[in-house]
């Protein structure tokens, strides 16, 4: 059984910062990608960040310069560090890992359930 626990989410005030984090917990052999996606009410869930098991790193264009994932692989842990948070940024953010868990022939894909952040004016 592998679990993904996020947890950092919350209410900020624009321009604020938060930093999110999600723990992949289980029999786990190998994590490769790690990423995080967001969904804001009635419109699809899209990739804010992801990072690739040795560090590189791909964002959407409206949080580049915003937004810093991370990883730390002994953890089977990934980060979104956020600032300069804007109201747009209002959303459910989720992470997603492929995972090669214990017995597993391949990776798998698991996700989160999701945690609230929510940036005011």
């Amino acid at each position: 059984q592998v679990q993904l626990v996020e947890s950092g989410g919350g209410l900020v005030q624009a321009g604020g910062s938060l930093r999110l984090s999600c723990v992949v917990s289980g029999r786990i052999v190998s994590v490769n990608d790690m990423g995080w996606y967001r969904q804001a009410p009635g419109k699809q869930r899209e990739l804010v960040a992801s990072i690739a098991k040795y560090g590189s790193t791909n964002y959407q264009d409206s949080v580049k310069g915003r937004f810093i994932i991370s990883r730390d692989n002994a953890k089977n842990t990934v980060y979104l560090q956020m600032n300069r948070l804007k109201p747009e940024d209002t959303a459910v953010y989720s992470c997603n890992a492929d995972v090669l868990g214990s017995g597993a022939w391949k990776f798998v894909s698991y996700w989160g359930q999701g945690t609230q952040v929510t940036v005011s004016s």
